[in-house]
């Protein structure tokens, strides 16, 4: 570090937005920038991503933070990226992108994840990375587009993913770190890639696409001349590659402060549930779903199962009233609908109707996987409204919290908060009694960013460890544990039974309405 650096930046390059976020050494956030992100959906599942644009932007919101702090890029010690973690970034020959990316809300590739759940060398598999095969992973990904477009990784030299892209950009270097390379295609315990998942993702073939891996806590690159001019920041500013986005907002969040590890679950658009635990104590549950996914600790990783639909339910729950009243000629924006959601909550009586939250069109990936899974609504009667309709998907992302603790086996004595959701007092309060554990809220705002800084804060000396710059960064940011209600609790440990049987009685259901 020189004299006058006293600034690291932490990009998160998310499904929605990418924010390029500075702070200071000490993990007080100065300033955002961001830029909206932009993806293309398609009928037959595709969800694809333009890599110069992404890289583009990612660009524009560092040249905009320069205009919020001054004297930016001299002040700045070092860049950090994190982003959306899964999908398929390929790039062939200079470095020139093969197509568009595609995200992990793609779909395309459930008919190989169905093939590949189905050989008997998926539990070898599950027992390495510790994840479960989905349609959203590069693995399967790149096995569909060996079997239906292998003209593509013909044209490709290396698979990245979205930070590995940027980080390409930024530093010149093809590499992925060792968080989405083991999860994907190695041994959570070895952190490195492994011939015998690659095998058994039918991908011997295309084992020269994937990238040296390298942890951005120990290691830098620096920023090359054209990113420099790209950017606005000096060239040779250290460059760290993040882990992926889920464990560094976690990490930012608060999943592992000293102490135990404890448990974090964030609530945006998806729902994201995890537990830090050594890694020789991670329980691999009998239906090969889930990630373990490895944190920026030794030893240390992360147990996670996530939904694909959060607080997409309540958007479109809300959508719904605002559309309905548009018909009537009242026009209300959504941010006055959102306020109004713990009086709703308030007015409605709890474990009435259970909803089940698979909402998004690509199904579910956790505790379960089935791209036909989809949502509903049980127990409706002529009494029941709006807010009582409202009440049934917030206690929905509720269950299905605790379905995915559920599956990663012991149950969490405290969970830290964190996403926009959070900010309400009786969304918390709901998530407490379904799981029966305490909650916390970070008052982070954008934990993956700073989980990112922090990882450059380790590498380039600012701190000892990693565990020195949690007690700076994320500990004091912890508000007060709220403990759930007991008759809250007792209701939903009794509706939580209903709530499983009818998602796995619903199976059948959903193959038939699908081959319609």
């Amino acid at each position: 570090m020189g004299t006058g650096e006293d600034i690291l930046i932490g990009i998160d390059a998310g499904t929605s937005v990418i924010k390029s976020v500075a702070f200071s050494f000490r993990g007080e956030q100065i300033a955002v920038a961001s830029v909206p992100n932009r993806y293309a959906t398609g009928a037959d599942g595709m969800a694809t991503q333009s890599l110069p644009q992404t890289w583009a932007d990612c660009a524009q919101t560092l040249r905009d933070l320069a205009g919020k702090v001054e004297g930016l890029a001299r002040r700045t010690a070092a860049i950090a990226v994190t982003a959306q973690g899964d999908g398929t970034w390929l790039v062939g020959a200079g470095n020139v992108p093969v197509g568009d990316a595609w995200l992990w809300l793609d779909a395309r590739a459930a008919p190989t994840v169905q093939k590949l759940r189905a050989l008997s060398t998926d539990r070898p598999r599950f027992e390495a990375t510790g994840t479960g095969l989905a349609a959203c992973q590069q693995g399967t990904q790149l096995a569909h587009m060996a079997a239906t477009q292998p003209e593509l990784l013909a044209k490709s030299e290396v698979a990245l993913h979205c930070k590995d892209w940027l980080y390409l950009n930024l530093t010149g270097v093809r590499a992925t770190d060792p968080s989405e390379a083991s999860f994907t295609f190695g041994n959570f315990r070895t952190r490195r890639y492994d011939e015998g998942v690659i095998e058994a993702l039918g991908l011997r073939g295309e084992r020269r696409l994937l990238p040296e891996i390298v942890d951005g806590s120990q290691t830098t690159h620096p920023l090359s001349a054209e990113a420099a001019a790209a950017t606005g920041l000096l060239a040779g500013t250290p460059v760290s590659l993040g882990f992926v986005d889920i464990v560094a907002t976690g990490l930012g969040a608060g999943i592992h402060t000293s102490g135990a590890p404890a448990a974090c679950t964030v609530i945006g658009s998806t729902g994201m549930h995890m537990k830090a635990t050594p890694q020789d104590g991670v329980y691999l549950n009998a239906e090969n779903t889930g990630y373990v996914i490895a944190l920026p600790m030794p030893g240390l990783v992360a147990q996670i199962q996530s939904n694909m639909a959060a607080t997409l339910n309540i958007d479109w729950a809300l959508r719904l009233a605002a559309d309905l009243l548009a018909e009537m000629g009242q026009s209300v924006r959504q941010s006055e609908l959102v306020g109004r959601i713990d009086a709703w909550l308030a007015a409605s009586k709890p474990g009435q109707i259970l909803y089940h939250p698979y909402i998004s069109e690509a199904g579910e990936r956790g505790p379960f996987v089935n791209s036909k899974a989809r949502a509903d609504f049980i127990g409706l009667t002529s009494t029941h409204r709006f807010a009582d309709l409202l009440r049934a998907v917030v206690e929905g992302l509720g269950m299905a919290t605790r379905d995915c603790y559920e599956a990663m086996g012991t149950m969490p004595s405290e969970v830290r908060l964190t996403g926009g959701a959070a900010r309400s007092p009786a969304l918390r309060a709901v998530l407490a009694a379904c799981v029966g554990a305490s909650v916390r809220v970070s008052a982070r705002e954008e934990a993956g960013a700073a989980g990112a800084a922090m990882m450059a804060a380790v590498a380039v000396g600012a701190y000892g460890s990693m565990a020195d710059c949690i007690g700076e960064w994320v500990t004091p940011l912890l508000g007060a544990a709220e403990t759930p209600d007991p008759a809250l609790t007792q209701i939903y440990s009794r509706l939580f039974p209903a709530y499983q049987g009818a998602r796995r009685a619903l199976e059948p259901v959903w193959d038939m309405m699908h081959s319609q």
